[in-house]
């Protein structure tokens, strides 16, 4: 077993998910020596990344599983739109342009890649999906780093980390139980956000987050995040702000993944507790629009919401790992989901009497549309007529908060004063609200993390070298 406190390392890395692992391999390459702190044990390691599937690439022709072409504008102006222009155009390009050399890189340490599964949004063209999925990337990336000689050590909480003016000065940390006091030449934070810390979501959204469900990782604490914060490094994202999608309400309290989310909703009307509809399903296809869900629904009383199919839409989506709940009549679904059944069915005949119908598909915006309605469904409305009836519960599912440090082009961290910190950089989540201001693009959160756990890894590697 390392004493930590005894040990010399050029870059240490605070964080164990796919920021981190790029930013210790980059390092490492780059011929530094690297300590990487994982809070997880090793069976859980890899924060968010282990339920993780694909990232969104760049790409001017076909590549590898990747179809057609995915120029820089289309993909500037898709993260632009979702943003609504809430981003560093300029951090944002970079990262852009960057992914587009990602899948040579991933594959040459230990990734592989699969086409698209069926079902899973229509993304063959844009992203490119991990064979074995994010714990297969996740624990490739982890024999890539311990062949080169990345130093691992798991169980091991930053408690803090002392700045001193523009330098990290010292970070101390829980390793196994055992206090330790680490130093080194340069520092990566790729600790990920606070979206596990219930007491600290209670500030922005009160007794409401009490019913929020955490999709990830059960260790991000945020006690990187607030040290930084606390010692005058400017703060970047809105702390209100978190990535939430639509989840099965049944799912565990922490680390459910990617299984509990449903995509139900585009083919489906969503109802309130009191069965009455409340956004339009149908506003833009889903991996666009699947991140607003969460947000929708902390919104609403109790922070439950139901969704409401018919077996025509059943095989049109990935269900979620717990079964829908079924019923021949919507009378009985309504009593199944605790609902008012006089109320649902009023609001299914209102919807189905708004409909008009259009040639259907399921991949991208139809002409299936309501009139008449509000709120209307602008796209994939079809009636609800054909039995078993299936409903789902949904509760806001929350990925990572928005709220990070700001950083430059080197993946250095900026004070507020303006400055550059001289030893410190970060990558992933941490930082990830320089380009995601609100809104989410589907894989783009690891392009960030690729893109800026590289790039930070390299300039530590530089500065403790040097």
């Amino acid at each position: 077993m390392i004493d930590l406190s005894a040990a010399e390392f050029d870059v240490v890395v605070l964080g164990g998910g796919n920021a981190a692992l790029c930013a210790a391999i980059s390092a490492r390459e780059f011929g530094a020596s690297v300590l990487l702190l994982e809070h997880a044990p090793r069976a859980f390691r890899g924060g968010n990344s282990r339920h993780t599937r694909n990232l969104r690439l760049m790409h001017t022709e076909p590549a590898g599983v990747l179809s057609d072409s995915y120029s820089e504008a289309e993909y500037w102006d898709d993260l632009h739109r979702v943003t609504a222009g809430r981003t560093d155009e300029a951090l944002a390009r970079m990262t852009i342009r960057a992914s587009g050399d990602l899948m040579t890189w991933m594959q040459r340490h230990g990734v592989h890649f699969q086409p698209a599964l069926t079902g899973t949004l229509g993304l063959s063209r844009t992203n490119a999906f991990f064979l074995g999925g994010g714990k297969a990337l996740v624990n490739a990336y982890y024999a890539t780093a311990e062949r080169l000689g990345v130093t691992v050590v798991y169980d091991t909480e930053v408690q803090s980390v002392h700045l001193d003016g523009d330098r990290v000065r010292e970070i101390v940390v829980s390793s196994r139980g055992f206090p330790a006091t680490i130093r080194a030449r340069a520092v990566v934070a790729a600790a990920g956000g606070f979206q596990a810390n219930i007491q600290w979501l209670k500030r922005y959204w009160g007794d409401a987050a009490d019913n929020f469900i955490i999709r990830g990782t059960p260790y991000a604490k945020g006690r990187v995040l607030d040290a930084l914060l606390e010692q005058g490094v400017e703060p970047v994202g809105d702390p209100t702000q978190c990535h939430a999608v639509a989840i099965d309400a049944r799912s565990p309290k922490f680390d459910g993944g990617i299984v509990t989310r449903l995509d139900c909703v585009p083919f489906s009307i969503v109802v309130d507790r009191n069965a009455q509809r409340f956004y339009d399903e149908g506003e833009d296809v889903w991996p666009k629009r699947y991140a607003i869900w969460g947000r929708l629904i902390a919104k609403l009383a109790g922070q439950i919401a139901y969704s409401i199919i018919d077996s025509k839409a059943e095989s049109l989506f990935m269900p979620s790992v717990f079964p829908a709940i079924r019923a021949d009549s919507i009378a009985e679904l309504a009593h199944r989901l605790e609902l008012d059944p006089a109320a649902l069915e009023a609001t299914v005949r209102e919807y189905n009497a708004a409909v008009v119908p259009g040639a259907f598909s399921s991949q991208a915006l139809d002409g299936c549309k309501t009139e008449g309605l509000t709120p209307p469904k602008t796209h994939w409305a079809r009636t609800i007529d054909t039995p078993p009836y299936l409903g789902y519960p949904l509760r806001p599912g929350i990925t990572f908060t928005y709220l990070g440090v700001r950083v430059d082009e080197r993946a250095r961290v900026i004070r507020t004063d303006g400055r550059g910190m001289s030893n410190l950089y970060a990558s992933g989540e941490i930082m990830a609200g320089n380009i995601l201001g609100q809104g989410y693009l589907a894989g783009f959160g690891m392009v960030i993390g690729s893109v800026f756990g590289r790039i930070a890894g390299k300039e530590a590697a530089l500065h403790a070298r040097a």
